[in-house]
Order: structure tokens, then sequence, then C-alpha cells
């Protein structure tokens, strides 16, 4: 989860794209009939999608770990004049949304937080348990071309107003781990964390056993086709009729 690097996070992120994201769920979602209806957004962050998603007219709930980012989300939300975004402050391998909701969302690489693979799948089969029949699951995560090509043992820094954030990684030897160090500000506010590579194979192997019909994986960067050097991808998943036993265990 993060906590001090709440504060910076959407000063991080400032190149993301989020109205061509919201878009693109929007669309996935109206292809399958959810035109309407609550949306978990799972891993909300400081709420760029949730918010949108909102907008559109979708009754949104935001699901985090960071007390920190939703109290942002908050605030956001406040400044547009808007109300009755549901926030919840939990774990997603524990997640209870108390009732079933039509369509769930998860974006900017949440789900590689949540590892090793058994940890995924218990919040994979969550996140299924309270997507009603036919509802749609839409989410992303990094590649592992990402991780091994791009973030591997690289350091990066980003300057931008009067904040500069140094991210460092470190990838063990299997090269499906990374260990994170972020450094932000002149507070020299610290956060650590791990990410877990996967392949598409072992991502579409658990969604299967949730009960989750994978419909598309695209590039979650240009909404294109994958491509081998694809940093992103993104799934559009439908929930099948039959329950998982699985997730029910």
């Amino acid at each position: 989860m993060y906590g001090v690097f709440a504060d910076f996070y959407d000063l991080f992120n400032e190149d993301a794209d989020y109205d061509a994201l919201a878009g693109h769920i929007a669309d996935a979602f109206r292809a399958h009939g959810v035109t309407d209806g609550i949306v978990a957004d799972l891993g909300c962050g400081t709420g760029e999608l949730t918010l949108r998603l909102a907008q559109m007219g979708y009754d949104m709930i935001g699901v985090d770990a960071s007390e920190e980012m939703l109290s942002i989300l908050r605030e956001k939300e406040a400044e547009l004049d808007m109300t009755g975004v549901l926030l919840l402050h939990q774990d997603l391998r524990a997640l209870d949304l108390y009732g079933t909701v039509r369509g769930v969302v998860s974006s900017f690489d949440t789900f590689n937080h949540i590892g090793p693979l058994a940890e995924l799948e218990k919040a994979v089969c969550r996140a299924s348990l309270f997507l009603e029949p036919g509802g749609v699951f839409a989410f992303d995560m990094n590649t592992l071309y990402k991780h091994q090509k791009v973030l591997a043992d690289n350091t990066f820094t980003i300057e931008a107003d009067d904040a500069v954030c140094v991210w460092r990684n470190e990838t063990d030897a299997q090269g499906t781990k990374i260990s994170i160090e972020i450094t932000c500000g002149g507070e020299r506010a610290e956060e650590s964390f791990f990410e877990y590579s996967y392949t598409r194979r072992e991502i579409e192997d658990i969604c299967r056993a949730a009960k989750l019909r994978v419909e598309t994986v695209c590039d979650g960067e240009t909404f294109g086709p994958l491509r081998a050097e694809s940093e992103r991808y993104l799934f559009v998943c439908v929930k099948e009729e039959e329950e998982s036993k699985i997730c029910q265990d």
C-alpha cells in the first residue's frame, strides 16, 4: 500500500491518460450490457478512474488498502462537487463488498502488488465472488517484459514542480519479483514495496478458475493489439453463471 507516497502519486503518474482508459473500460462495459449500476474500483488510489466512471453514471465503490489514497480521493470528490462514492479501506485478498456489483475495474498494476501466485488467486476470486453473473471485470497488469526489460534493476528520477521522485528497482534472480523503493520530496518521504510479474497464461488460468471468461486481452496503454514489447496487459473478463468452488472455499 502507499502511505507517504500518496501525496506524490498524481505527480508521479501525471502522464497517464485517464480519459482514454475510462472511455475504453466504459466501452467494454457497454459492449456486455453493463450500462449502469454498481461498479467497484479495486486499488482505486487517488480516484482518477473512479471519479470519471462516476461522472459517466456508474454508482462507484472505491476500494484501497491505503487510507492516505482514499483521503485524497474524497478531497477530489468534494472539489468536483460530487457525492455518493462509497470508499472502503480493505485488503483485496479479503475483499467484502457486502453485495454484488455489475462491474469491477482495477488499473495501474494494482494486482502486480499481490503475490505470490496463490495470493493473487485469492484476490481475483474475491473480485469474482461479488460480481453478478454476466458482469464485467476489466483490469490491467504490468507485463513480464516491463518488469524484466524496463524496470529491471534501473533507477528513474522524475522532476516536476517542486518535487523530485527517485524510483529504484531491484529484481530477484528469476526476474519475477521486484523490490521497489521510492524517495520523494525534500523531506525524503520514503516508500518500499514489491511487484510480482505473471505470464499471460498464469493470469488467464487464475481467471478461468474463478469462473471469469477472458473475452479480450489488449495493450493496456494503446488499447490496441498486444505486442511482445507491450508494458501492460488489459484483460476484459465476463463472470460465468456457475459459481467457482475455489472461490467458495
